[in-house]
């Protein structure tokens, strides 16, 4: 490859970020401007991006002081917050992928589980809150405890279908070659559901992160949902709103994260 290709290449790369970036900025300027010709039309009882902004900085450029149970730096409340979520979101995945690997791999088992799964999966987040509640005798507990009930089911089911969508050919390959049950999972099944699993794990953690929000407005202490919550129980608006945009920000990054994950492990069959 000579040089001219590898700066063409290199070019291409380049502009198409900045073409990315563009867009984004672009999206985030229409965003701004519908912002605030909202808060025109309120006349001023919704603040507008210009006052929120200003909030929002002093929160991030002071993200960790503590000065009591409820007057904790934003950075205090996000940390709390992923803690939940990564134990909830893990405990849901450790115990999705084994079941979605048995249910994809035998008729019997998805029988059995798959009526079950398709009751439960619906039911509103929230509805769990008291069911933990009960069993743990923790508003913090049931807070993980609905994290790690809702955000189980992208994961188990696209691991499910990724199981049962392995090509016969790969199957016959395995029993022709006389693979054993641990060879035939690490060198067929796993490689070809991976992909299959890390879109699940993207969508479970996108659940997670958006349950927490409204789960610790319920059990309040500290994190992201009861700082929402005790914001706009002291009427300041421009808090919430501030917290409404780092709120999206972390599920962007956390999004795009796991979006790598799936772009690196994703091959054309």
């Amino acid at each position: 490859m000579n040089s001219n290709s590898i700066t063409s290449k290199i070019s291409h790369a380049v502009f198409y970020r900045l073409g990315r970036f563009f867009y984004f900025l672009c999206g985030f300027g229409i965003m701004l401007m519908l912002w605030y010709l909202i808060s025109l039309t309120t006349k001023g009882e919704m603040p507008g991006p210009f006052q929120t902004m200003n909030v929002f900085f002093d929160l991030v450029l002071h993200p960790f002081y503590d000065y009591g149970p409820n007057e904790k730096g934003i950075g205090n409340q996000l940390v709390s917050s992923l803690i939940r979520v990564s134990q909830g979101f893990l405990m849901g995945s450790v115990l999705a992928i084994p079941i979605g690997i048995l249910m994809g791999s035998s008729k019997m088992a998805m029988n059995l589980l798959n009526p079950m799964i398709q009751i439960l999966k619906p039911v509103s987040p929230l509805a769990w809150f008291p069911i933990g509640l009960v069993a743990f005798q923790s508003a913090q507990t049931s807070t993980v405890f609905v994290i790690f009930i809702t955000s189980l089911w992208p994961t188990l089911i696209n691991t499910a279908f990724g199981v049962s969508t392995i090509p016969s050919d790969h199957k016959n390959v395995a029993k022709a070659f006389g693979f054993s049950t641990y060879k035939y999972v690490t060198k067929i099944l796993i490689p070809y559901t991976l992909p299959h699993i890390i879109t699940g794990l993207r969508l479970s953690i996108g659940i997670a992160w958006m349950v927490i929000v409204a789960a610790e407005m319920l059990s309040g202490g500290i994190g992201i949902g009861f700082f929402v919550w005790d914001s706009w129980n002291a009427l300041s608006l421009e808090k919430v709103f501030s917290a409404i945009l780092i709120i999206g920000l972390v599920g962007f990054v956390l999004d795009k994260s796991f979006k790598s994950l799936q772009t690196r492990f994703t091959y054309d069959n």
